[in-house]
C-alpha cells in the first residue's frame, strides 16, 4: 500500500513538473534578440548590447560600460562565444526562458537560459543563468 501511495505521489509530482515547464514553438524574434546581443559583444559594442537588455538589467547596471564589464568578467562565454546553438523555448512559472548552448573558444560547452521579456513589442533579455551540467559517474 505504501508503495502505491508513493508511486502515485511521484506521478503527480512529475505531471506537475511537466505542467510547470511548457515547451513552446520557437520564436525567431527571441533568437534574433539574443544573437544580436551576442554579435554586439563580439564587436565590443557594449552600447548596442545594452540596448537588448530589459529595463531591470538596464536599471541594475546603469551604463553600457558597467554592463559590458560584468559580462566580460562573469560570462566570458557570452562575450566571446565560439559557437551558439538554440534549444527549447520554455514557459516556466509564467516566464519565458530560451535555452542556448554556447561553446567557448576553448571548446568548453555551457547551457545558458535567457529570460526573455516583451517590452513594448520588442523582446529584451531580463536575465541569463548558467544551467549546471549534470554530474556523470561511472
Amino acid at each position: 500500500m505504501r508503495r502505491l501511495i508513493l508511486g502515485t505521489l511521484a506521478g503527480v509530482m512529475m505531471a506537475g513538473a511537466a505542467w510547470a515547464q511548457e515547451v513552446l514553438e520557437p520564436e525567431p524574434a527571441i533568437r534574433d534578440t539574443i544573437q544580436s546581443q551576442l554579435d554586439a559583444f563580439m564587436a565590443d559594442d557594449f552600447g548596442a548590447a545594452f540596448e537588448f537588455a530589459a529595463p531591470n538589467i538596464r536599471q541594475m547596471f546603469r551604463t553600457p560600460e558597467t554592463f559590458g564589464a560584468m559580462v566580460q568578467q562573469g560570462y566570458p562565454m557570452v562575450w566571446r562565444p565560439g559557437a551558439v546553438e538554440y534549444g527549447d523555448l520554455r514557459e516556466i512559472e509564467g516566464l519565458l526562458w530560451q535555452r542556448v548552448l554556447v561553446t567557448d573558444k576553448t571548446g568548453r560547452q555551457f547551457v545558458l537560459e535567457y529570460q526573455m521579456q516583451d517590452v513594448l513589442g520588442d523582446w529584451r533579455i531580463a536575465g541569463v543563468r548558467v544551467v549546471p551540467a549534470p554530474s556523470v559517474s561511472a
